[in-house]
C-alpha cells in the first residue's frame, strides 16, 4: 500500500469502530477498487488466510492480474499467488494434499501464462522460499519467561506480554526469531544468548558483530536473532496454561500476536461441531453483533511444514525462471532478483 506503483490491488479488511471487521481490498488509485469488484466480485477473504484458506483467493488474484493487464497494460506487473502456502504448512510438503495443491496451482498459473503469452507479455516466475517438513517447535518466549526476563500482564484473567517492560522478548517468524533486549550491556546479552543456545531446535544464534555478516545490523532487527534447525520452527507462545492464553490466540488475528501463527490454518480439533459454531457466529455478525471467532487451536504441533532457513537439499530451495534467467549451478543471491527484473525490462541495474 502507498508505494510508488501506479496501480495496486491488495487484500485489506476494513476495521469498524464497533470492533467488527469487514473483508475488502485496497487499490491504488482508489477508483479501481469498485471497478475490479464490480467485474470480478468481492475478494474471497476467508480463502486467503485461516482454516478455509484455499484456491479461491489465488484464482481471484490471477483474475485481477488479467483484469489490470487488459485495463491498464502496466510496464511491470507483480503477481503473488499464495496457494502453496496452505496445505504445505498444514500437512507437510510431502503429503498427498500438497501434491494436489501443486496440481491446482500449476493449472491456474498455466492459464495465466497462456493469457500473458497471448498479450505478448514477458514472464518471470519466482518462489520466495521452499517449504520443508516441520517436526519440532521451539518456544523462545517461554524460556525468557522462565528466566524472569519476560514481563507478563494479567488482564481480565488472561496473560499478555508486556513488551516494553520486558528485559527480553521474542518476535517469531517461521524459522527466524528476533529477540529484543531492554538492557544493552554485554553481560546480560551473553546470559540471554547462552540460554537460547540451549534450546532444542535452535541451529544458530546471531548477535554482536555477526549481525553485520547477515545484513542484520540495523535498528529493526533483534539484538539477538535465532535460526532454527531445518525441521524446527519458532512459535510465539508465552503461556504455560492454555486457559490463560490471550483472547486473540484462538482467533485469526495476525496483527495482535507476537509473531507468525500457522496454527491459524486449522480449526481446533477438540471443538465439537466447529462448522455449526462458525455458522452461528457468522449469522450473529450479519445481524450486527460483535463476535469472537475463537476456533483456532493452541496446538502448534499440528503444523507440518515450515520455511525460513536455507535447506540442506538444493531441491528444496526457491527457484527463479523465465525471461532474462539462464540456468546456473550457482545460487542467485536474493538481492539480485531486482536486477533480473530490470534486465528483463531492458533497464541497466546500475
Amino acid at each position: 500500500m502507498y508505494s510508488s506503483a501506479d496501480y495496486s490491488i491488495t487484500p485489506r479488511p476494513l476495521y469498524r469502530s464497533d470492533g467488527l471487521k469487514t473483508f475488502d481490498i485496497h487499490a491504488q488509485p482508489l477508483s479501481i477498487r469498485d471497478e475490479v469488484k464490480n467485474d470480478l466480485g468481492e475478494f474471497p477473504f476467508p480463502s486467503f488466510w485461516g482454516p478455509r484458506a484455499g484456491l479461491a483467493s489465488s484464482k481471484w488474484i490471477a483474475d485481477s492480474a488479467r483484469w489490470i493487464e487488459e485495463k491498464k497494460s502496466p510496464e511491470l506487473s507483480l503477481v503473488y499467488i499464495p496457494h502453496l502456502d496452505y496445505d504445505l504448512q498444514r500437512y507437510g510438503p510431502s503429503s498427498d494434499m500438497a501434491e494436489q495443491a501443486v496440481r491446482e496451482v500449476d493449472k491456474l498459473i498455466g492459464e495465466l501464462l497462456g493469457f500473458y503469452r497471448s498479450h505478448d507479455v514477458k514472464v518471470m516466475i519466482l518462489s520466495e522460499y521452499g517449504l520443508t517438513p516441520a517436526k519440532r517447535v521451539v518456544y523462545p518466549n517461554r524460556t525468557l519467561r522462565e528466566k524472569g526476563w519476560l514481563n507478563i500482564k494479567n488482564e481480565l484473567g488472561l496473560e499478555y506480554i508486556d513488551c516494553g517492560g520486558s528485559e527480553a522478548f521474542a518476535l517469531t517468524d517461521h524459522q527466524v526469531a528476533h529477540v529484543y533486549l531492554h538492557q544493552q550491556d554485554d553481560k546480560f546479552k551473553s546470559l540471554v544468548r547462552a540460554e537460547l543456545e540451549k534450546l532444542d531446535g535452535v541451529a544458530k544464534v546471531i548477535c554482536d558483530e555477526d549481525r553485520s555478516k547477515y545484513g542484520l545490523n540495523h535498528h529493526r532487527a533483534g539484538d539477538i536473532v535465532l535460526l532454527a534447525e531445518e525441521d524446527a520452527w519458532f512459535a510465539y507462545y508465552h503461556w504455560f496454561d492454555d486457559s490463560l492464553a490471550p483472547d486473540f490466540a484462538r482467533c485469526v488475528d495476525v496483527h495482535r500476536k507476537y509473531g507468525y501463527d500457522p496454527a491459524e490454518l486449522f480449526i481446533d480439533p477438540s471443538l465439537s461441531c466447529p462448522l455449526l459454531r462458525a455458522t452461528g457466529k457468522l449469522l450473529k455478525k450479519k445481524l450486527g453483533f460483535r463476535i469472537f471467532m475463537d476456533l483456532i487451536p493452541l496446538d502448534s504441533t499440528l503444523v507440518k511444514g515450515t520455511h525460513g532457513i536455507r535447506p540442506k537439499d538444493t531441491l528444496d530451495w526457491p527457484v527463479i525462471l523465465g525471461q532474462s534467467i539462464t540456468g546456473a549451478n550457482n545460487p542467485m543471491p536474493a538481492i539480485e532478483v531486482r536486477d533480473s527484473l530490470l534486465l528483463a525490462l531492458g533497464i541497466d541495474p546500475e
